[in-house]
């Protein structure tokens, strides 16, 4: 049996790794887009702070790792499918011909429409090459704009600040992180954020960049409000979409990612997705998502992996996970964190001291919790994602946490241990 996997990212090498344990004798074909080894795109702040080198973004770091798996490795990226002739063609104009297919491409940085978005102080923050000329812009002191303020924004932002740049931040959102914290909490780290020295602007977004004519700076900035933001630098952290252009025209269901079912097999039998590509059953609704954090990208090339060697393991659903660091203010998601209407059985609560930075809310349907969000609670976060991921039945514990929400300790240790507690 011969394996190509689509994509070196976190989903292609756990998935590679996995398939090569399940099915020693096969063969596996490795393909990433980039001239790079394998890497972490989240490790890249921590390249643009200085506290690696490029090395250390690599996923694994020992020499002939790939080679040892016999796990083959090519250069390439994928421009159509032939699903009929079970092959790919690649960018060189190469195919490559397979039993079993796993599309792990990941996503690529949304570039809006905007005029002067291409010019050649403008970049995104995706790749180490992105990553090569952000350093070269943001010096100390340099003027910097970057649009967004969502998870890949505050993780960037952090780097920005560690630079020494003088940092405006403009999110089209009503508050910082909007699709990943509630208002309330959103408003706390955009607080935070300013009391660092940072700019923020919400409610807006860029109307145009243009190039000064003096030598100043290189860029006037003009937001959707009328103003005009003098930059050397701008930063577009806008979102992210999933790489799926080389799927059209194919049997392949495409929605917002690629459709998967649990077992992340797609609708043509012999092909599996995972990673940020994928969009799979959410844990609760069951309705389809995309959900781009390593966590589930992990945990979906695994899946993916032993049901392309010939298993039937099954996902039990996406859980969304996030946990941000945002110059030192830890915050989280977990779940479906905005609520559920009452009608339903949604009930939530929230726990706010803003003088020490601390916020707590939970979610239930019925007596489940099934999100959750916090600020600046770094101890037992974890049992966060146990309650909801585990489905406890809370019981009476609901009404406690309804009252005293930081108990949520508590409840855990009351109800997990307990087998009828658990959802079926």
């Amino acid at each position: 049996m011969k394996h190509l996997i689509l994509g070196n990212g976190p989903a292609g090498v756990v998935a590679a790794e996995t398939l090569r344990h399940a099915a020693p004798g096969d063969e596996i074909v490795l393909v990433g887009a980039e001239d790079a080894p394998p890497y972490s795109r989240m490790a890249i702040p921590y390249l643009l702070e200085e506290n690696i080198d490029e090395s250390g973004t690599y996923l694994r770091k020992s020499p002939g790792h790939f080679d040892r798996l016999r796990i083959r490795e090519l250069r390439g990226r994928a421009v159509s499918l032939d699903e009929a002739g079970r092959r790919v063609l690649f960018d060189d104009g190469h195919f490559e011909d397979y039993d079993r297919l796993l599309i792990a491409t990941g996503s690529h940085p949304v570039r809006p429409p905007i005029p002067g978005v291409d010019l050649p102080e403008v970049h995104t923050c995706w790749t180490l090459e992105d990553a090569r000329a952000i350093a070269r812009f943001a010096q100390p002191g340099a003027r910097v704009l970057q649009l967004g303020a969502g998870f890949i924004g505050c993780i960037i932002m952090e780097a920005l600040e560690a630079r020494g740049v003088e940092l405006t931040v403009v999110e089209m959102g009503d508050r910082m992180v909007p699709r990943m914290m509630t208002p309330q909490a959103g408003g706390m780290i955009r607080k935070w954020v300013e009391n660092k020295g940072i700019r923020v602007v919400t409610n807006a977004g860029v109307r145009r960049i243009d190039r000064r004519p003096s030598n100043d700076a290189p860029l006037d900035v003009t937001l959707s409000t009328g103003e005009a933001v003098v930059a050397d630098l701008v930063i577009v952290a806008a979102g992210v979409a999933p790489n799926v252009a080389f799927l059209e025209s194919t049997g392949v269901h495409v929605a917002k990612g690629v459709l998967v079912d649990d077992r992340l097999e797609t609708s043509v039998p012999g092909i599996f997705a995972a990673g940020d590509v994928a969009e799979a059953p959410d844990l609760f609704t069951g309705e389809h998502l995309v959900a781009a954090i390593q966590p589930n990208a992990v945990d979906q090339s695994r899946v993916a992996a032993l049901n392309m060697a010939g298993g039937d393991t099954r996902l039990k659903g996406v859980l969304a996970i996030n946990v941000l660091a945002t110059l030192g203010l830890i915050s989280s998601s977990f779940g479906q964190w905005w609520g559920e209407e009452a009608s339903r059985g949604g009930a939530g609560v929230e726990h706010v001291d803003e003088a020490a930075f601390r916020y707590l809310s939970l979610q239930f349907r019925d007596d489940v919790m099934i999100g959750a969000t916090s600020i600046g609670l770094t101890e037992h976060v974890g049992v966060l994602r146990g309650l909801i991921q585990g489905r406890v039945r809370l019981g009476e514990w609901k009404d406690r946490l309804l009252d005293s929400p930081l108990q949520f300790v508590d409840a855990y240790i009351a109800r997990s241990q307990q087998p009828a507690a658990l959802v079926r």
